[in-house]
């Protein structure tokens, strides 16, 4: 057994432990962040180029982390994601070229001091981005980051086999036990995508620029969307707020 066989061995070992081989999410997130030594760790699941939302977080930093990202539709995994590359952020407060203006604040101010975001891909098919998150400054040595790319490629496997059983066009509920769908957001962007006449790609852009244009959680809008006390306007494009 190679180097590389050898490393992949050691991490499953401790993903699964001195059990039968079965294993949930959060002890996968778990697992990804006690191997390479980070603060935190989440699982971003991606469809059709947008977050469909967070399969799995260890901690309130790296759940954080998750939130910020499909609210904001930027950083580290959607990044990761789109370029099917790692993306590496190792100083987020004094970075080399500034990016994610709308997600560093307020990620840094809940102590995310480096982010790093690994792509979630088997074959041609691509998942989503694993989040690994630290408060403190500094770069991934050379084994955190291949530890990094192998729980990446467990994870996107492992996925695959969890959902493997389920119906079609559902969620496995292994897959769905534990994690955030915002399933009210996914409605809401349904609803204007059918007042603005758009796609629902570009209805969640609109409701992302309304909640954040108003400093208000994207979750909170979205519930007033359903609600039908707001409601965005065909002829305008603007929202209207209804008694």
């Amino acid at each position: 057994m190679g180097a590389g066989g050898e490393r992949r061995a050691r991490l499953l070992r401790l993903l699964v432990g001195d059990g039968d081989g079965a294993f949930g999410t959060k002890r996968l997130c778990q697992v990804c962040a006690e191997a390479t030594a980070m603060s935190g760790a989440g699982v971003m699941l991606m469809a059709d180029d947008s977050p469909r939302g967070s399969l799995c977080s260890t901690n309130e930093m790296s759940e954080l982390i998750e939130q910020l990202q499909f609210s904001l539709g930027e950083g580290p995994c959607i990044d990761a994601y789109h370029q099917d590359w790692p993306v590496l952020e190792p100083d987020l407060v004094g970075p080399g070229t500034p990016r994610w203006l709308a997600f560093r604040a307020p990620a840094i101010e809940a102590g995310v001091r480096a982010v790093f975001g690994f792509p979630l891909q088997v074959g041609a098919v691509r998942l989503g981005a694993l989040n690994l998150c630290r408060d403190r400054p500094g770069p991934l040595s050379d084994d955190q980051h291949a530890d990094a790319l192998v729980m990446a490629d467990i994870t996107a496997q492992a996925i695959l086999v969890l959902q493997a059983d389920a119906p079609p066009g559902q969620l496995a509920g292994a897959l769905s036990a534990g994690a955030d769908f915002h399933y009210v957001v996914h409605q809401a962007s349904g609803m204007v995508a059918v007042q603005l006449e758009l796609g629902v790609r570009e209805a969640l852009v609109r409701l992302r620029a309304y909640a954040f244009g108003h400093d208000r959680p994207l979750a909170e809008v979205a519930r007033d969307v359903v609600g039908r006390t707001l409601r965005f306007d065909a002829a305008s494009g603007q929202a209207d707020h209804r008694p």
